[in-house]
């Protein structure tokens, strides 16, 4: 039996500005789409780039902070460059650690 299935992380998020600025403004993904279910609740968020979708959430008990997630890109140096040209001051990447 084959089976096909997509895999979506869900990350926790505490902050959703500073959420925003890392994976939109410094990791380019863009907004899916956002959800609460209702005012002052909070933030369930999809994202994506390119193929890579995620999931960020601001509920109690969803995900542990720390998690960490693997993504395979075709030119991680290229990918590297760019982000560290972006000067983010909460993180600044140096030469890839992995490549395959």
């Amino acid at each position: 039996m084959v089976i096909s299935a997509s895999v979506t992380p869900v990350l926790r998020s505490f902050d959703e500005v500073k959420a925003l600025e890392f994976y939109v403004d410094f990791l380019g993904f863009e907004v899916e789409f956002e959800h609460r279910f209702g005012e002052n609740f909070p933030l369930y968020l999809g994202i994506r780039r390119d193929d890579v979708v995620l999931h960020l959430s601001e509920h109690h008990g969803d995900c542990s902070p720390g998690a960490l997630v693997r993504i395979a890109v075709s030119d991680v140096r290229a990918l590297s460059a760019g982000l560290a040209a972006k000067n983010y001051r909460y993180a600044r990447p140096g030469e890839p650690r992995e490549m395959s």
